[in-house]
Order: structure tokens, then C-alpha cells, then sequence
């Protein structure tokens, strides 16, 4: 039977419109119910009452399916946008990245928001069967009705509003289409937590939820805050010190932050139950954290372990890491970020570099203070803290004793980190020894070690197990990490081994990108347990820097971009922002011995806030795998070498 592989113009599709979110809804949104894109509906919401607009905002879940999100905000602008000459209110539901949010300038619409990529309420259109907007706002009322995955089927309608209609506000019902979910019911408690969780972060703002099947009517108030809330999530559990809550925002002209940025918090200690843990970035729930969490824990180790220094509480031999302080800790954490970068359109974690520095910066001195002010509970703390890291240190003597024998001599090129926790232990190959200098000072060498390498590594493909310590770098590599070579199927001894993460880190170039080549073929083909086990990883280092003036509240900023495409996106969106073309400057990395110490550790080193990407086996077959490397490592192989590069090498992605 004959087939058509033709491949052509007409091959290539443009998905135009809210086509893209039908297409791949899971890119957008989650997909097990629909409660994300109704989300979405009470975040907007959620900035209106943030930026001071309104003082109830309810959400009904109608018989029918439907589920209504009622504000009393400013109202979506309805008129016609000026270059688009669309109602703006069509526009916001119906436009990929469109929307308020973008406007960060001074006396610009949001200062502080959740929405940031202009996707959010398009997306639950685009989901859905039907959707009715209804806007209040100037002393008239429009209406506007979507079906059919966003099409507009009744046009805007306005009327002048009446004493029964609100004077200002946005009513959003929204059919979820069932195609697109798993489940089309929306998970009551989980809806009921996040209105609870919104109304504990804006204090004085009204959350009401409507059940019209069952006639269930809850509504939430929150004037004691955050501390109140987690009190009543701990459900009595005894805490070791009272509660430690507080906050900081920058003022006006602060060097570092834009005005308004910090953050609010409450941590409190316990012994024992169940942690409580919710972090908050703009009202936008980041179930899985990010670096404004980082920054709180920081912020928090940093305090006790000056606090324990200063009163000499520490034992001989005992020493304290963040996780010791960090443990036992509940809390709940609302930041607000002038430009939050997350991970992902569902916003999950927060990636923004700058809020490790923002919130440890601000919870430190406030915590340092209040202990040294009531040292009593402050050696409570203390000793709760204490017993945490005696029982860490307990736990890796058991496995010292396991791999006590057989120690081998040390690479001395090798600097070494001070931990004995292999979970938490890190060596990175370095390339070259002026990179290795910057890494050995911009290291934690509580937990880092560094092994620079010289020159490019053998290509170890084809070379015999038994010849491959003939090569300095291999054996430095494998006496440093403390296992032997070894072949997929053979018994490996582990409990020498010295480091969690073996970390490669070359520079963002192609001689860099073939040290890692040759450096992953050694471990593939001579270490194929340590890769299978997850413990290589490559550090990912950036290539450009991009300095950015301060322009309203926004402070100067440094941007840092792995490669091309990430610049270019950034340089998009500085010209969204509406940074002037020469605004900007671009620095590009010629090597890693460039960067500065501090460079190098906020970018590639700092768990927190690089970029690592650990290295599998992936989809392939062995013989698959094997005979993909044999063509590219072989030494006999440079004519299909060629070949293959000929037709493949532009599918090949730069970053490994």
C-alpha cells in the first residue's frame, strides 16, 4: 500500500488563536478537573482586591455545571482597544498573552499580580463550552457571551445599569468543557482551601462559597492573618517558641528591590505532628515552592545559627546545617514580587533568583532580633535545633562505618567539601583550572567539592576497562568519586562512594559542549550504575548577561540567559515591558574564568537558584543507545559521522 510522506509548505500548520490551548491543554493548565481554570477567574479577582479595589468576592457552583466568580473590582475596560480596535474585554479572553498585567511602570494598572504570561482567563475560554462575562464599571453594564471553545457568539451589549445592577465589578460564569478533564467535577474542599487560603492573604477581604446543589453556604474573613490561620491548621499541636511572624517591604528607592517587594511570614516550631507548609507569591499558591522559600529557610538558619554562635550553645563536633533548622519548622509565607518568574503557565514554583535575597534578607535580622530579645525561648530553639543535628550526625556515622575500609588517596588537584552526608554531597568537573579557581571560591565547601580538568578528556568509547587508569583524568574522576568502572550488569560496590550529584560543568560554548560529550561517554560506558542511579547531572552555566536600567519601580536588574533562545525571549519581553530598544546591554561569557565568584554561584552553583540538569538513560534500547554512540564516539565512523550530521544535526537540541 502506498503512502505519502510528502513534506511540504502545506505541512506546516499555524495554530492561531486560543487553538494552541485545545491542542495541548496540559501545556496550560491542569487537566485532572477543572478547578485551575476557575482559578484563574478568582486570581484576577484576587488583584483587583489586592490593588485595593473591593471587599467580597464570591464564587457559586450553579446546578448546571456552571461555576460563577462575582467581583467588586474595577471592571474590565470595555471599550475599544486603540491599536487593536477590539473591546478590550473580548480581547482579555480571547488573546494569548494579553492583559493588565504587563503594565509595570509607575501608575501602571497592577503593580503586584499574579498574572504575568497574559494567558490565564483565555485559557479557561478556551476550555470551555460557554462562558458569560458581565462587566459593571462607569455607570453602565456589558455583556458578553462565548461558546464553542472561545468564539464570541453574542456580541457586546451595553446598557445603562440600574439600582439593582452593582456599581462596579466583573461576573465571570464559565461552563468547563468535560473533553478536556479527567474528571469535570470540581473538587469542593480543594476549591473551599484555596478561597480559605485567599481570604487569610487578604486581610478584610470577604470570600464566600455557594453550593447551589446542596444549598451549602461558607464564608471566610480573616482579620488576624496569617498567624491565626496556621494556628488553626496546626490543630493544637504544642510549638516549642511562640509563633514568629512578620514583615518588610522595600521602601521608595531601595538599591536592590523594587518598591513594595518583600514579604510577610509565619513560622512556628513544633516537635512533633504533622508540618504545615504554604507559600503564596502574589496571592498565587505555590504548592511547590521556589526561591522564596529558599530564602525564608536561609533567612532562618542564618538567625538561629548567629544566635547559637553568640551564646555557645553549639557541642564539640557537632555542626549546624539549614535543614537541621528547618525541620521541624510550619509556615506560611506570602511574598510579593514585582516580576515573579515561575515555572510553568500553572505557576507552581517560583524561579525568580532575587527573592532568595529578598526574603532571607528581610526574615533574618527580624528573627536574630526577637531571639536575642527573649534568649529564654531562644535556647529552647536552640536546643530543639541541636537534638535535630545530633540525629542527622547519628544517621551518616552508620553509613561511615559501612564504607570505613579500603580509603584510596585523594586526587591533591582535588578540593574537597567538608560534609560526610553523601545524599547531600556535590563535586563538580570543572574545565580548566582558571574556571576551577572562580568555582573553589564561589563554592559552599560545606558541601562542594571541586576536580578541575585539563585540557579535553580522553574519549573513552573504545578504550579497555583495564587500560582507561593509564589517563590521569579518568583516574582522578574515579578515585575522587570513589567507585571503580564497571558495565551495566555488573555488581557494583556503592558504599565508597564519596558524592550524591557528580555535576559537569564546561563552558556555554561548543568546546564545552564537547567536554560534556566526552565526559558522558565515560560515564555511560564505564560507569552506566551512576548514571542509571540519577547521580550525573550537567550544570547548566548562562552565556549572556543582560543589564537592564531601573525604569519606575522596577530597580536596575541583571538577567541572566542560558543561550540565544532564552535571550531573545527576554528581549522580547523587556520590549513588552516597554524598555526602549538601546536601553539594554548584552554581555556574552567567553568561558567560565570570566565569571566572577559570586557570578558563578548565584548562576550555577547555589541549589536554589542554578539551572542542573540531571542526565538518564532515556527512551532507547541499549543496543539502540550503543550503536548511536559507536557512530558518534567511534573512531572509524567519521563518514557516517558526517552523514548523520548532515541530515539530523539541526533536530539536535544545544542543551544536551
Amino acid at each position: 500500500m502506498a503512502t505519502s510522506n510528502a513534506y511540504s509548505e502545506a505541512s506546516i500548520r499555524v495554530l492561531k488563536g486560543l487553538e494552541p490551548v485545545k491542542q495541548r491543554p496540559g501545556m496550560y493548565t491542569r487537566t485532572d478537573n477543572p478547578l485551575h481554570i476557575i482559578q484563574e477567574v478568582i486570581d484576577n479577582a484576587c488583584d483587583e482586591a489586592l490593588a485595593g479595589f473591593g471587599k467580597h468576592i464570591e464564587v457559586t457552583l450553579r446546578r448546571d455545571g456552571a461555576v460563577v466568580v462575582d467581583d467588586e473590582g474595577r471592571g474590565i475596560p470595555c471599550g475599544l482597544h486603540p491599536e487593536e480596535k477590539v473591546p478590550v474585554v473580548e480581547i482579555v479572553f480571547t488573546r494569548l498573552h494579553a492583559g493588565g498585567k504587563f503594565d509595570k511602570a509607575s501608575g501602571g494598572a497592577y503593580a503586584f499580580s499574579g498574572g504575568l504570561h497574559g494567558v490565564g482567563v483565555s485559557v479557561t475560554n478556551a476550555l470551555a463550552t460557554r462562558l458569560e462575562v458581565t462587566v459593571s464599571r462607569d455607570k453602565q453594564v456589558h455583556q458578553l457571551v462565548f461558546g464553542n471553545g472561545g468564539e464570541v457568539i453574542e456580541k457586546l451589549k451595553t446598557r445603562a445599569s440600574t439600582a439593582e445592577d452593582k456599581k462596579q465589578g466583573t461576573r465571570v460564569v464559565t461552563f468547563p468543557d468535560p473533553k478536556y478533564f479527567d474528571s469535570p467535577v470540581i473538587p469542593q474542599a480543594e476549591l473551599a482551601r484555596l478561597l480559605r487560603s485567599k481570604a487569610v492573604l487578604l486581610a478584610g477581604v470577604r470570600f464566600t462559597l455557594n453550593v447551589e446543589k446542596t444549598g451549602e453556604k461558607q464564608s471566610w474573613l480573616y482579620k488576624e492573618g496569617l498567624r491565626g490561620y496556621l494556628m488553626a491548621e496546626l490543630q493544637g499541636a504544642e510549638p516549642v517558641i511562640p509563633p514568629f511572624a512578620g514583615e518588610q517591604f522595600a521602601p521608595a528607592g531601595h538599591e536592590t528591590f523594587a518598591e513594595g517587594e518583600g514579604g510577610e511570614w509565619v513560622v512556628v516550631w513544633t516537635e512533633d505532628g504533622n508540618l504545615i507548609r504554604e507559600s503564596f507569591v502574589n496571592l498565587i499558591p505555590t504548592t511547590a515552592g521556589g526561591t522564596h522559600e529558599s530564602g525564608l529557610r536561609e533567612g532562618l538558619f542564618g538567625a538561629v545559627k548567629s544566635f547559637i554562635d553568640l551564646h555557645s550553645l553549639l557541642p564539640k563536633g557537632v555542626k549546624l546545617l539549614p535543614e537541621d533548622v528547618f525541620n521541624r519548622a510550619s509556615f506560611i509565607l506570602s511574598a510579593k514580587v514585582l516580576d515573579p518568574q515561575f515555572q510553568g503557565q500553572i505557576k507552581e514554583r517560583l524561579n525568580s533568583r532575587d527573592a532568595v535575597r529578598l526574603i532571607g534578607g528581610y526574615v533574618k535580622p527580624q528573627l536574630e532580633l526577637w531571639l536575642n530579645e527573649h534568649v529564654a525561648e531562644g535556647k529552647k530553639l536552640a536546643e530543639l535545633v541541636i537534638k535535630q543535628a545530633q540525629s542527622r550526625l547519628r544517621s551518616a556515622q552508620k553509613v561511615e562505618k559501612r564504607k570505613s575500609s579500603g580509603v584510596a588517596v585523594l586526587p591533591g588537584k582535588l578540593t574537597d567539601c567538608e560534609s560526610t552526608d553523601i545524599s547531600r554531597n556535590e563535586i563538580y568537573l570543572v574545565e580548566g583550572d582558571s574556571a576551577g579557581g572562580s568555582a573553589k571560591m564561589g563554592r559552599d565547601k560545606e558541601f562542594q567539592a571541586i576536580l578541575p580538568l585539563r585540557g579535553k578528556v580522553l574519549n573513552t568509547w573504545e578504550v579497555e576497562r583495564d587500560r582507561l587508569f593509564a589517563n590521569n583524568e579518568v583516574h582522578d574522576i574515579a578515585v575522587a568519586v570513589g567507585v571503580d568502572p564497571h558495565g551495566p550488569t555488573d555488581t557494583v560496590d556503592f558504599s565508597n562512594l564519596r558524592y550524591g550529584k557528580i555535576c559537569i560543568l564546561s563552558d556555554a560554548d561548543v568546546d564545552g559542549s564537547h567536554i560534556q560529550v566526552l565526559l558522558l561517554t565515560l560515564f555511560y560506558k564505564h560507569f552506566p550504575q551512576l548514571v542509571a542511579r540519577g547521580h550525573v547531572h550537567v550544570a547548566r552555566p548562562p552565556l549572556f548577561r543582560v543589564d537592564v536600567p531601573a525604569r519606575g519601580k522596577r530597580p536596575a536588574q541583571k538577567i541572566y540567559c542560558l543561550d540565544e533562545g532564552e535571550l531573545n525571549h527576554t528581549l522580547d519581553k523587556l520590549r513588552k515591558d516597554g524598555f526602549a530598544e538601546t536601553a539594554w546591554s548584552i554581555s556574552r561569557f567567553k568561558g567560565l574564568g570570566e565569571m566572577t565568584a559570586e557570578q558563578l554561584w548565584e548562576t550555577t552553583l547555589n541549589p536554589d537558584t542554578r539551572r542542573l540538569l540531571p542526565v538518564a538513560l532515556g527512551e532507547l534500547d541499549e543496543s539502540g543507545t550503543n550503536s548511536l554512540f559507536e557512530m558518534l564516539m567511534g573512531k572509524g565512523e567519521a563518514s557516517s559521522r558526517r552523514t548523520w550530521l548532515e541530515e539530523k544535526g539541526n533536530e539536535v537540541e544545544a542543551d544536551i
